[in-house]
């Protein structure tokens, strides 16, 4: 096998800490001795092994003179676990192969020195995009110092995302709602702001059996949000208020426990931002509503936009379920362009 190879196992590996490693990067490793695999690991979760020591404790036979292969340099730092370069050059392992640099100015170039200078031959720089891409969060949250940030919207083909009364349920399908409820899992938070709780009571979990649920926020500038709603069901929540807040209300959720954060008298995006990147989360899905999402668009901090359309009108009526649903639907693309064709109902 090709060194290539051996880098697209890692990331194959990698993938499988999805969710749970916030705000650390999901890393895969694979040993190599005589042209066989000995050994390979993936960071699993936060604090627990990374990648490179999985390997090597997985290794079925002494990993001296091996190749180590790893989709990010190895830290050199002391984290939640010691650094793994110590651990690699002990092992006595003579290559490492890796796809990227670590953004983090604590790792950044270090790693690799390091192993250099305990005569580890290194190359760095294969599958360099691919690894990038999957810890995009990792890297914007070191590189400009704020979480990635994506927004999620639904909306119907005259673009709107509810109704004029405030009616959203349902605009998508039961798949697409499935499939954004498993987007959340690939996130360390979801936002949301206090009308979409008062509206819509919504869980903003992922429902789905290994996923993790996400840390939910919620801008609520004075306090509006009910005891009972949903996303206080257990103490993963922080809360976003301002001078406006209601202090009683304000006692009442630190009583119980609730992180609750007051920023003044306005939410700014960039305070906001700044307040995540001191708590380190590195990636925040924002669902809504429309006026939360037009702040971080505004704020020009979106990195990425999941947008579901669906083929309903929902023009001046009162509830979704009045609203028409198109069939018989056919599309067309004009490059990055989409047209949808349907029927009204008769």
């Amino acid at each position: 096998m090709t060194n290539l190879e051996y880098l697209r196992q890692c990331l194959n590996l990698a993938k499988k800490g999805r969710g749970w490693v916030n705000p650390n990067p999901m890393v895969g490793a694979v040993i190599v001795k005589n042209g066989q695999v000995i050994g390979k690991g993936y960071h699993k979760k936060l604090g627990f092994p990374h990648a490179e020591i999985e390997a090597l404790e997985s290794c079925k036979s002494n990993p001296k003179g091996a190749a180590l292969y790893v989709n990010l340099e190895p830290c050199v730092h002391f984290g939640k676990t010691p650094p793994c370069v110590e651990a690699v050059i002990k092992a006595g392992i003579n290559k490492v192969v890796c796809c990227t640099l670590d953004p983090n100015p604590k790792v950044s170039g270090k790693g690799i020195s390091v192993l250099k200078q305990a005569g580890i031959k290194v190359r760095v720089g294969e599958l360099e995009k691919e690894a990038r891409q999957l810890n995009e969060p990792f890297f914007t949250f070191h590189r400009k110092k704020r979480p990635y940030i994506a927004i999620k919207f639904a909306a119907s083909l005259d673009g709107k995302l509810a109704t004029e009364t405030g009616d959203s349920k349902w605009i998508t399908n039961e798949q697409s709602r499935a499939y954004a409820r498993k987007l959340r899992g690939q996130y360390q938070a979801v936002l949301v702001g206090i009308k979409t709780v008062l509206a819509d009571d919504p869980h903003l979990g992922t429902k789905i059996l290994g996923l993790k649920d996400p840390l939910r926020i919620i801008l609520d500038s004075k306090l509006r949000i009910p005891p009972q709603a949903k996303v206080l069901r257990d103490k993963q929540v922080l809360i976003v208020t301002t001078s406006l807040a209601n202090q009683q209300k304000l006692r009442q959720l630190r009583e119980l426990g609730f992180d609750v954060i007051i920023v003044g008298e306005k939410i700014k995006i960039s305070n906001l931002l700044n307040i995540l990147y001191q708590k380190e989360i590195i990636s925040v899905m924002v669902e809504g509503g429309r006026s939360v999402l037009n702040s971080f668009i505004k704020a020009n901090v979106v990195d990425k936009a999941y947008a579901f359309h669906a083929p309903i009108i929902i023009g001046r009526a009162k509830t979704i379920k009045q609203a028409p649903r198109l069939s018989n639907l056919s599309y067309k693309k004009f490059n990055s362009n989409s047209l949808t064709i349907g029927y009204f109902p008769k």
